[in-house]
């Protein structure tokens, strides 16, 4: 490590110290999601489950028990409804804390971005100093040009792009990976929580199709069919 420094520079050690810098917000946001339970998606699913079939208590209890967002949320949509309060009031106190929810788990991605950005410009910006180096070097050589001096100069240039890369390709990659969970948390947050106000229009739907039909084979029996006229009937009409 120390050669490596050595070798390409100031550039090649501010890398390092920015690749230093991203694993440890790495693993504060890993270890901050796994507080968070994000990968526990059951909980919240089946207190929805409760809640639809009225088991409002059972459901508060599973929901409350739980660390995950979507979950606490569901609580607070859950115990707001069986208080009766306001449709409206309830609603604003779970976007309070579904967006700060995801605020906090937001914290931190901020300077990954910065950092997956920028290393690839001072890998970059390394190179090309290194090669003003290198043809300096090889200006004040005169005419005893030595091509190890020039192509030693180019590798050692070249060495601060490589590094730059190799610190922005893996905190690109788990930024976008941690960004995703984030993103799957607030659809689900929002998915759950607006079934505890609605109702399930599908399952509704599915449930009295059969009794429309029902109805309507019911109806169309009991309908009075027009009977056909007797000959004395028809008789008469003519007269």
């Amino acid at each position: 490590m120390v050669g490596l420094v050595q070798t390409g520079g100031p550039v090649v050690a501010l890398l390092l110290a920015m690749s230093v810098v991203a694993l440890a917000l790495v693993l504060v946001k890993l270890a901050q999601f796994l507080r968070a339970r994000l990968w526990q998606r059951k909980p919240a699913r089946r207190a929805l489950g409760l809640w639809q079939r009225g088991e409002g208590e059972q459901a508060l209890e599973l929901a409350h028990a739980s660390a995950n967002p979507t979950a606490q949320a569901l609580a607070r949509a859950i115990r707001g409804m069986r208080r009766q309060l306001p449709e409206s009031a309830v609603r604003e106190e779970v976007l309070r804390y579904g967006s700060d929810a995801l605020f906090q788990l937001r914290r931190g991605l901020r300077p990954l971005e910065v950092i997956g950005s920028l290393a690839p410009l001072l890998g970059l910006l390394g190179t090309v100093l290194g090669m003003i180096e290198a043809f300096q070097e090889l200006e004040a050589a005169g005419s005893q040009v030595n091509p190890a001096v020039l192509s030693g100069g180019i590798w050692e240039a070249l060495l601060t792009t490589a590094v730059g890369l190799s610190v922005a390709i893996p905190v690109v990659a788990l930024l976008n990976w941690l960004e995703r969970r984030v993103d799957h948390l607030a659809h689900e947050m929002d998915d759950l929580v607006t079934q505890v106000f609605t109702e399930d229009l599908s399952a509704a739907s599915e449930a009295e199709a059969p009794v429309r039909r029902a109805a309507d084979r019911t109806g169309a029996a009991a309908s009075p069919q027009p009977a056909s006229a007797t000959p004395q009937q028809a008789y008469a009409g003519t007269l």
